[in-house]
Formats: C-alpha cells, structure tokens, sequence
C-alpha cells in the first residue's frame, strides 16, 4: 500500500510538471511565430524612413525654390506698393520697418554691395589697398557703410518731409508707360498727399552726402566732391533698374512659373 501511494504521488507530481511545462512552452511558441511578423514591420519602417526624408527633402527644395523665385515679394526688390493697392501715409512706426527692410534686412541691399565692390576690385579703386580677399572686404565695407550713411539720411529726410519712401507700380498699361513710370518715379515721389509729386530731395541730398562722407576712410589722393558727384549718378542709374524690375516683377515671376495671385502679385494678402 504504501508503494501504491507512493507511485501516485510520484505520478500526480510528474503529471502536474508536465502540465506545467507544456504552459511554458505555449506561450513561447506564440511568441516564436509572433517575431517574424514584428521584424517584418521594424524593417517596414525602417525601409520607409528613407522614403521619407527623401520626401521632405523634396518639399523643402520646392518650397525653397519658390521663394527664391518668388523674388517680387520683397526679398530682392524691397518693399513697394502694388498697381491695386491704394497709396497711404505711412507712420511712423511703418517708416522705421520699411527703413530696416531697405537698409539691413533685404538681401538686394547687400547684393548691390557685392557687385559694386566686385567691380571695384577689378578696376583696382582704390589701388593703395591691393587685390586679394582682404582688399575685397576693405571695399564691400567702404560700399556698405556709405549705403548706410546714405539710405539712413534718405529715410530721415523723407520723414521731414513725409515724403513716401516706396515705389508704387504703374497703374497704367503698354511696357513704354510703364518703363517711363519706372525711371520718373527714381527722381521723383509723392508727398504726405500721396498725389502730388515733389523731386526726390532726401533720396539725392542722401546719396551725396553719403559719398562725401565716404571719402573720409579712403586712403589718399582722395576728392569727397566726385565721390559724392558719382554716388548720385549711381543712385541715378542703380535705382532706375530697380524699378523696373519691380514694375515688371509679376511678369518675370510668370515666366519663371511662380503662381501669381490677383493684381498680377504672387505676395501674400496684406503685405506691401
């Protein structure tokens, strides 16, 4: 008897072991089907990260390339008013924004730098500061620090004045109005009035001064009349071509493919 009781507990122990261990193998072997699946998805994904950051690449470059094409907007020409959009007096307040934008924040107010100091450097002027990267920056700093001067009296003598700061587009039409509308507008601007045109004092009277001014870091022989005679024929000539590429922009934004929105400006809806 006691060999019988035994042996039964011997099987009731050996039984419930193996119980045991058939549950332990179970959810292993569930586990061992379910890993393929699992791997499956994480190279999924992995394989769709690429897909990804080529994606946002893309959009980025396109984004990219439509601001850099969307140049009428005002990085390159700054800022002006629209042929439908009405002239307003500007304040104070929009007089020292629109300052900023033409004098530090628009990148054209440095690429005219780069290309006058360029043109100085081939010509060597002036020759007591040699060629060379060093001699470049010598002359980009002489170009910008008199477009400084010269932008900074500008503003401040249009604000006496209450003169208007901005080149309006033509409300007219034909590309001869419109160019005569463009060079007229380089010499004169409207008064607090935004109707009646006066000669563009400040503008001028601010070229010529900052090309006097200029003189005073530029080494000797040096004549602070002629600087400030060709500064204002600069002005003369630079801001002509300014304007017509601004009275032009919606066209050369058309050709380059930029989406141009009502009254022929790509801009955004209260910008100017």
């Amino acid at each position: 008897m006691r060999k019988v009781s035994t042996l039964r507990r011997r099987f009731r122990s050996s039984w419930g072991g193996g119980v045991l261990l058939v549950c332990a193998l179970l959810p292993g072997r569930g586990w061992g089907q379910d890993a393929p699946s699992s791997s499956g998805e994480e190279k999924k994904s992995g394989a769709s990260i690429p897909a990804q950051a080529a994606e946002a690449t893309k959009k980025l470059g396109k984004a990219t390339l439509g601001r850099v094409r969307d140049w009428e907007s005002g990085w390159l020409t700054g800022p002006y008013v629209g042929r439908e959009r009405p002239l307003v007096s500007l304040t104070e307040r929009q007089r020292e924004y629109i300052y900023l934008q033409q004098t530090f924040t628009t990148p054209s107010a440095y690429f005219k730098r780069m290309f006058v100091a360029g043109v100085d450097q081939l010509r060597e002027s002036p020759a007591q500061w040699g060629d060379g990267w060093g001699a470049y920056g010598k002359r980009f700093a002489s170009r910008e620090g008199q477009f400084i001067t010269s932008n900074s009296l500008a503003n401040l003598g249009n604000a006496a004045l209450r003169y208007e700061p901005r080149y309006d587009q033509c409300r007219c039409s034909g590309f001869r109005l419109r160019t005569q509308h463009a060079i007229l507008r380089n010499f004169v601007t409207y008064n607090r009035s935004e109707r009646e045109l006066r000669p563009q004092w400040a503008l001028y009277g601010g070229a010529f001064t900052g090309g006097v001014i200029s003189a005073a870091w530029k080494p000797h022989p040096r004549n602070a009349l002629a600087d400030g005679g060709y500064a204002v024929l600069g002005q003369a000539g630079w801001g002509a071509l300014l304007n017509f590429f601004t009275e032009f922009a919606g066209e050369i934004n058309r050709k380059l493919g930029a989406k141009i929105g009502p009254g022929g400006s790509s801009r955004k809806k209260g910008s100017e």
